[in-house]
């Protein structure tokens, strides 16, 4: 381009309601950036304040609570009274549990894998 498109270019008053299309665009937004931040802080306002540390929870007076371990076994599932009889929904209970009579733990044997592809020759 020559040097006369470039200064018929500069002269034209589209440039200039271009500059202010973009300057109205800009005070638009930052006004609604305003007025969100207002907002915010008016629902804020209204919240119900911050709990004070007298009234957060404490520990109990005889320490922390400590997780219970303990093996459990499952409930039997009930038998029908004759081979043709099935038993219904209503007979059967959800599968609970109850505190086992062995409360050892269970250890892996010596020489027998713990898992599929564990490294160990299996089960001998």
């Amino acid at each position: 381009m020559s040097t006369a498109a470039y200064e018929l270019l500069a002269a034209s008053s589209h440039n200039n309601l271009d500059v202010a299309a973009a300057f109205l665009g800009g005070l638009v937004i930052a006004g609604a950036l305003v007025w969100a931040i207002h907002f915010g802080m008016k629902v804020r306002d209204q919240e119900l304040p911050r709990p004070l540390p007298e009234e957060q929870p404490h520990l109990p007076a005889t320490g922390a609570v400590h997780e219970m371990r303990e093996m459990r076994e499952p409930d039997e599932m009930p038998v029908a009274s004759e081979e043709k009889e099935r038993l219904m929904p209503y007979q059967l209970h959800h599968s609970g549990s109850r505190t086992g009579k062995d409360q050892s733990r269970h250890r892996w044997l010596p020489g027998r894998s713990g898992s599929f592809g564990g490294g160990g020759i299996g089960h001998v």
